[in-house]
């Protein structure tokens, strides 16, 4: 039985809500035929480095994955956006304690930056098949989420994928919800009509910017919109741990 490890990170300065620790919470929750050969691992950082420092070698030492899902939070971001490099960078960024890392990079004499271990075509079109804006990203920053990517390729884990999210809409309705909830609910138990959503959705195409690949004009995203790419993102990195 192959091993995810999920993680999201706590809040840092500046975003005191990080919708990444309800994401996570709830794709732990997630009952699905196709994930029924896997079993789900999930962790919270809190966004510092010393933390991701301990508590990553801790984890794959303790659960030994095949995967690992991380999600952090992009405030500025228009889309999903799935990291494909993780950059020897360090930003003069105070984390969650108060510590700056002042060396300018991670790891001195190491290249300048390393890609991840992962489908990402794949995964690119699973997150669009959310009915989300979604993109592939050579830059994930200078900061922990850039970090947790660094540390992750190193860790030799076989697959690692890191997606940034936007900030959501706290109280904004979903479609075909009446809650911003993001309990995501079994296809067989009633939840909202796929069709219904889908219709609704090649409407505002052209205000979205999906098609035409443009993000900058989506209203915000909200709660369920993430709860549904990070339900899609994880049956295809199960199915691609499932193929290596």
């Amino acid at each position: 039985m192959p091993t995810i490890l999920i993680t999201g990170f706590g809040p840092f300065p500046g975003a005191p809500y990080n919708p990444t620790v309800k994401l996570v919470r709830a794709l732990a929750r997630l009952r699905r035929p196709v994930l029924a050969d896997a079993r789900i691992v999930t962790h919270i950082f809190t966004t510092s480095y010393a933390a991701v420092d301990r508590d990553l070698p801790a984890l794959i030492a303790q659960h030994r994955p095949d995967a690992l899902l991380m999600f952090g939070l992009h405030g500025r971001a228009k889309a999903i956006r799935i990291e494909t490099r993780a950059r020897n960078a360090l930003a003069l960024l105070p984390d969650a304690s108060g510590k700056v890392l002042r060396r300018g990079v991670i790891a001195a004499g190491a290249p300048s930056a390393k890609c991840m271990p992962m489908p990402a075509q794949r995964l690119l079109a699973a997150a669009r098949a959310a009915q989300v804006p979604a993109v592939l990203s050579r830059d994930a920053g200078r900061y922990l989420c850039n970090y947790l990517c660094w540390r992750a390729v190193d860790s030799g884990v076989r697959l690692a994928v890191f997606v940034h999210v936007p900030k959501v809409a706290r109280l904004a309705r979903p479609l075909g919800s009446r809650t911003a909830s993001f309990s995501v609910r079994p296809r067989e138990s009633g939840g909202p009509d796929r069709k219904a959503l889908g219709s609704r959705f090649r409407g505002n195409e052209r205000r979205t910017g999906l098609r035409s690949g443009r993000t900058t004009s989506r209203k915000k995203f909200t709660a369920a919109d993430l709860a549904r790419a990070g339900e899609k993102v994880l049956v295809a990195l199960n199915a691609a741990v499932n193929r290596t």
